[in-house]
């Protein structure tokens, strides 16, 4: 099962008529020769945009049967690939798997309780458990260098892994879900503490922001819990360069 699904979401995420609407999006962030963190990698579609751009690429995907996609889909572009976790310090923890629905893996068990009584998220099973390494940020910084932009889609553990960041970089980005706001409301105070003042969003896989020009973290927050719950989810993005926003 797990052999199809995850082919059926390379059709998807890769399909051709995609790949420019992500390459736009991304150039505002990302130029020739830069290092971007793709931490939550799935199938790799961020991560073929950023080496489309240029970018160097550091694809963080702690699922086996996703990281053998990955190597493949990748091949032959500057990535290095971690088999890991990303979390507030190193270490281990429980990756939780759902066979039917690999991109809901998570660590999170309050992401998992959450999905259980939520509209939209019926019938979601984690039926499998792997414990895997936990990595940090700040360790895949000293290790590969300073990214210029990094993305983050975890499923409910977005507010650890930017624990584990102590200094801004140019951009990121991170996930959010309406079943799990204070997740999202713990990563913006995070991003806020560590200097970042820019804000925006997208919602779904829109790839539009959801504002015409960048707003500040209290705007943000406001916006945020406005959503209603059949918004489902979306991106966060950050950046110490309003005009890179808009």
């Amino acid at each position: 099962m797990m052999a199809r699904v995850i082919g059926r979401s390379l059709r998807i995420y890769h399909a051709p008529e995609r790949r420019p609407v992500l390459d736009a999006f991304y150039a505002r962030f990302l130029r020739p020769g830069d290092l971007a963190f793709d931490v939550g990698t799935h199938v790799g579609d961020r991560s073929a945009s950023f080496c489309r751009l240029g970018a160097r690429v550091v694809a963080v995907e702690p699922q086996p049967a996703l990281l053998r996609a990955l190597r493949l889909v990748l091949r032959g572009q500057d990535v290095a690939f971690v088999p890991a976790l990303v979390g507030a310090a190193p270490g281990q923890a429980v990756l939780r798997l759902n066979t039917a629905n690999p991109t809901v893996a998570t660590a999170s068990e309050d992401f998992i309780a959450a999905a259980a009584s939520a509209p939209g998220w019926e019938g979601q099973s984690w039926d499998g458990a792997l414990t895997l390494p936990v990595t940090t940020l700040d360790a895949l910084v000293a290790e590969h260098g300073v990214p210029a932009f990094i993305k983050i889609d975890v499923e409910g553990f977005e507010a650890a892994a930017l624990a584990g960041l102590s200094h801004a970089v140019p951009a990121l980005s991170f996930e959010f879900t309406t079943i799990q706001l204070d997740v999202a409301l713990a990563a913006l105070a995070r991003g806020e503490a560590l200097g970042y003042r820019a804000f925006n969003a997208c919602l779904g896989e829109s790839m539009a922001f959801a504002h015409p020009g960048a707003i500040d973290a209290a705007a943000m927050r406001a916006w945020l819990l406005a959503l209603p719950v059949e918004a489902n989810s979306g991106d966060v993005y950050a950046a110490m360069e309003p005009a890179s926003l808009g």
